[in-house]
């Protein structure tokens, strides 16, 4: 069977396939025969359509994703229902995310997301200010960002930026990225001494690396996205 895909080449050493819902790419050394990577592509025939499946599934579930009046969402791994009231407030009140009762499907997502990134910045903040004390850092700032890749970064200048995805997580999983980030104020890199630091605040933090990757794969299943310039 033909695989189609777009080749790029460049100055690498080796072959290697990425698989994503725009297609398939194969990047390639530049002086390597075009047969070499076709063969070399029709070798991992099964694992690219097994790939391709995945992300197939992933997209109809993300185009299924819609949010209702009465559906439940996670704040710190526990479960809130979505609820309507009279007036134009919304927030949280520990028992529910509420919200104006006459919105549409995507006037909710966004409206959740609002709420998200206000909690965000209250309960992250807190966090990173009883961390800090406890590292002997100094963060700069504590930002939350719409990032959808990347659960946290620490700039050059010891500012903190965290997705406000992350607290759809539990505590623990957000200990651990703020732990995380603080750590790259002391070592701006992932070395031996940089995982040193996490894992003496941290002496679990693989398990909760990977835990965190459980959660990553439950997002990438609904449709998150957020356009942050629109305007309701």
């Amino acid at each position: 069977m033909n695989i189609n895909y777009t080749l790029n080449r460049s100055k690498r050493k080796s072959v290697g396939i990425y698989v994503n819902c725009e297609g398939i790419e194969v990047r390639a050394p530049l002086k390597m025969p075009k047969a070499d990577i076709d063969r070399f592509v029709a070798s991992k025939e099964k694992w690219i359509f097994e790939k391709l499946e995945l992300i197939s599934e992933r997209m109809e579930k993300r185009d299924n994703f819609i949010l209702n009046y009465g559906d439940t969402i996670i704040y710190r791994n526990q479960k809130y229902i979505i609820s309507g009231r009279e007036g134009n407030r919304m927030g949280f009140d520990n028992t529910s995310f509420y919200m104006p009762k006459d919105l549409n499907n995507e006037e909710i997502k966004y409206t959740c997301v609002e709420i998200y990134r206000r909690l965000a910045k209250r309960d992250l903040t807190k966090k990173v200010l009883d961390f800090a004390k406890i590292m002997g850092v100094s963060p700069s700032a504590v930002k939350i960002s719409n990032a959808k890749t990347r659960w946290g970064s620490c700039s050059g200048k010891n500012s903190l930026n965290f997705s406000w995805r992350l607290i759809m997580a539990d505590d623990d999983l957000i200990d651990y990225v703020v732990v995380h980030e603080l750590a790259h104020i002391k070592e701006l890199n992932h070395s031996e001494r940089f995982w040193a630091i996490v894992e003496g605040i941290l002496p679990d933090y693989r398990e909760r690396k990977k835990r965190l990757k459980l959660l990553q794969n439950k997002i990438i299943d609904e449709d998150w996205d957020y356009d942050e310039e629109k305007d309701f």
